[in-house]
């Protein structure tokens, strides 16, 4: 299966910005949709956004006007540029396609919103 590996992360003070990238092990293109999701301790993976192949976006509410996903087939990789960064924001944040495939879960990349 795809192997995943994000970067980016990093601590940021409040109404800062991020982007993080997610690199693949093999071409994305056969992908329909890919997607960032997110973690804090003791709850459980959240999906953030979603880009389709037809570069179709879907945002969760709390980040919609904040994250911008993008893809480039031919870097193989997707990205998530996120802006005003608030401190509920603070989590590690993964990428994978959507639906999520069990086994292609990278080691995901913390960010660090301080207030």
């Amino acid at each position: 299966q795809v192997q995943l590996v994000e970067s980016g992360g990093g601590l940021v003070q409040v109404g800062g910005s991020l982007r993080l990238s997610c690199a693949a092990s093999e071409s994305i293109s056969s992908f329909n949709s890919m997607g960032w999701y997110r973690q804090v301790p003791g709850k459980e993976r959240e999906v953030v956004a979603i880009i389709a192949a037809a570069d179709k976006a879907r945002y969760a509410d709390s980040v919609k006007g904040r994250f911008l996903i993008s893809r480039d087939n031919r870097q193989n990789s997707i990205y998530l540029q996120m802006v005003k960064l608030k401190p509920e924001d603070t989590a590690v944040y993964y990428c994978n396609t959507w639906p999520a495939m069990e086994n292609s879960w990278g080691p995901g990349t913390q960010v660090t919103v301080s207030s």
